[in-house]
């Protein structure tokens, strides 16, 4: 009897982590179409905006600017744009706040350690800015194995990434640079690719690459026929008011754009790795409960075949 008990318990138990799971799944079915549907939006402005501004940093041969006075180190585009020697190298993390996502945010520590071993190799120092609480639980631990140094962590912008949110880390980072404290920054994130698929992939924002931000993924994406035409520029192009003034003004934008950007194909890979975490752990629970179930069947057929025996062997003996 207390086998029997046992077991209904345990089927008890998986049919209601179960109903947790499903109810994870649906909301994450529902929240995935739309971060997708934001993504694929996004991806054909940002796609643009790096056009342009690649346009007009090949314009200034590489950029060798005028030192200039802002009251914001985003707007401070000489200083933004200078070639400099890379001493420390600063790693943007973004990872989740919340767990049940299988293996979404172990994927984006396993990445940025290896990441971190590398660039320490190379003789260099590594700062971290930590979005989520998953990479910062982490990665704190590693740092006693590692030298590095966490210098900030934003444990709100995953939850509702937007372009505000995107400016203000913008501008930190911005600062961190303008000031010295940081000579390269690197974004590791996760691109979207489908509702099964992501890629862990690290984006250089500064210093300035040109063959950066994966334009042949967009080309396929969006039919782009003028491929080559990021990297080239007619000698006679006229810019109004000027380049100085129009760097002053696309600098902020691209470097804010390229970390919503970020934002958002993490959103969508954090919810649909959530929804086929949760859709795989529904289906796991319900063979759980099927071999629960026929183990139960099957206790309670013994015991019944065990009392029937023993009621016969009880009238056997009044004989």
């Amino acid at each position: 009897m207390s086998n029997l008990r046992n077991i209904k318990d345990r089927i008890t138990s998986v049919q209601n982590t179960q109903k947790i799971t499903r109810a994870m799944k649906m909301v994450a079915a529902a929240k995935v179409k739309k971060a997708e549907n934001a993504v694929k939006m996004s991806r054909p402005f940002t796609f643009e905006l790096f056009k342009m501004f690649t346009r007009v940093f090949k314009a200034t041969s590489g950029g060798n600017f005028e030192p200039i006075k802002t009251e914001r180190a985003i707007d401070n585009y000489p200083k933004l744009l200078e070639k400099r020697e890379i001493k420390t190298v600063g790693f943007v993390v973004m990872s989740s706040n919340k767990g049940l996502a299988g293996a979404y945010s172990a994927n984006i520590v396993r990445f940025t350690l290896n990441e971190i071993k590398k660039t320490l190799e190379e003789g260099k120092k590594v700062k971290l800015y930590l979005v989520g609480q998953k990479a910062h639980a982490a990665l704190k631990n590693a740092t006693r194995n590692l030298d590095f140094e966490i210098k900030n962590v934003y444990t709100s912008i995953m939850d509702n990434p937007d372009s505000t949110s995107s400016l203000v880390l913008a501008e930190d980072l911005a600062a961190e640079y303008v000031n010295g404290e940081i000579d390269s920054i690197e974004l590791i994130t996760t691109r979207y690719q489908n509702m099964m698929t992501y890629k862990v992939e690290k984006w250089t924002l500064l210093p300035v690459v040109i063959k950066e931000f994966h334009k042949k993924e967009f080309d396929e994406e969006h039919n782009v026929t003028h491929r080559e035409s990021v990297h080239k520029i007619d000698p006679l192009t006229e810019f109004i008011p000027d380049l100085c003034s129009i760097l002053q003004k696309v600098v902020p934008m691209y470097i804010a754009n390229i970390i919503f950007q970020a934002f958002l194909e993490a959103q969508a890979s954090e919810l649909a790795s959530r929804m086929t975490a949760m859709s795989a752990a529904t289906n796991n629970a319900q063979e759980m409960i099927r071999v629960l179930t026929i183990d139960y069947n099957k206790a309670r057929q013994a015991q019944i075949t065990q009392e029937l025996n023993e009621v016969v062997s009880g009238a056997d003996a009044l004989k």
